[in-house]
């Protein structure tokens, strides 16, 4: 995956794990082998001479454990395995899955690796992604906005109108500096105004997960997906300090993409239908959100 990719950064993106332990697991298996597997070039990480001339042997392994993965499904055929954005999973995907498993109790789940069942080899059911080639089925295309607690919209009103954020502490996800579909605060910024320096600058987390734990905390203002805290701005423990009008449509939406044999299990074709459905409500939900007046926060 790592030379497909051209990174351990863009393999751990497709994996749902994170850059290290993609990275770890290399080292590991180098070490155990006592040879080195990957070498970086200018087209990124390329395989050594010793990689290189196993490689045809390696993908035809590895086709042959997807047929037999394929093959033995009829097993399985209650698990669902999904490798998906880990933000999506976490955030999206997390708080609406128990109302469809209390529906459909007997569909066992591995997601990212943990669940259920224990991670198979091969490929996984499902994979739901943001951005990269357009495979697989749209879900929903997000929209990010500026987010903060409820005491720091407070910090901000008395503040001057035309810079309000000025010296506030900002929020990054490291996605919004690494990846250029991805936008941050400096692009909300420049279309937006509200702020004259620093709109870099700031902690960056991994995981909007981790951000959005200090943003709740008080810790600063944070620019993500809505469809990431609806939750939240519905209990209050998180406020939008403008219009949700201004904001930015994300370059690309969630896909999904299952295996091709994924139509022939009711179990699979239940699920996709179910994420479809949530997916096209929270579309709705994205539209109406843009159209409702924000709090004044002069």
């Amino acid at each position: 995956m790592a030379i497909r990719e051209g990174s351990l950064k863009a393999a751990a993106g497709r994996l749902g794990i994170t850059a290290a332990a993609v990275g770890q697991r290399i080292r590991a298996l180098e070490d155990y082998l006592g040879s080195d597997l990957l070498v970086r070039g200018r087209s990124g990480l390329q395989p050594t001479p010793e990689l290189a001339a196993a490689l045809p042997d390696l993908q035809a392994a590895f086709q042959s454990l997807d047929r037999v993965s394929s093959t033995l499904d009829f097993q399985r055929i209650s698990e669902i395995h999904i490798v998906a954005d880990p933000d999506w999973s976490e955030l999206w995907l997390a708080p609406r899955l128990p109302a469809f498993r209390e529906a459909h109790q007997n569909i066992l789940f591995c997601i990212n690796g943990a669940g259920d069942v224990p991670t198979r080899l091969g490929a996984p059911d499902i994979r739901v992604e943001y951005g990269g080639a357009e495979r697989g089925d749209a879900l929903f295309t997000d929209y990010l906005v500026p987010v903060c607690s409820p005491d720091n919209l407070r910090r901000i009103a008395d503040y001057d109108q035309e810079h309000e954020i000025e010296g506030m502490p900002l929020l990054h996800l490291e996605g919004h500096r690494a990846e250029p579909d991805r936008p941050g605060f400096a692009d909300w910024f420049d279309k937006f105004g509200m702020r004259r320096s620093g709109t870099d600058r700031g902690p960056y987390y991994r995981r909007a997960n981790m951000a959005l734990d200090a943003v709740r905390q008080d810790v600063g203002f944070l620019l993500c997906g809505i469809s990431l805290i609806e939750g939240d701005l519905d209990t209050g423990s998180l406020v939008l300090p403008y219009p949700a009008s201004m904001g930015l449509t994300a370059p690309c939406p969630y896909r999904l993409w299952q295996r091709e044999t994924g139509h022939r299990r009711p179990q699979m074709r239940r699920f996709v239908e179910w994420v479809k459905a949530e997916s096209a409500a929270t579309a709705r939900w994205i539209s109406d959100m843009q159209t409702r007046p924000g709090p004044d926060a002069a």
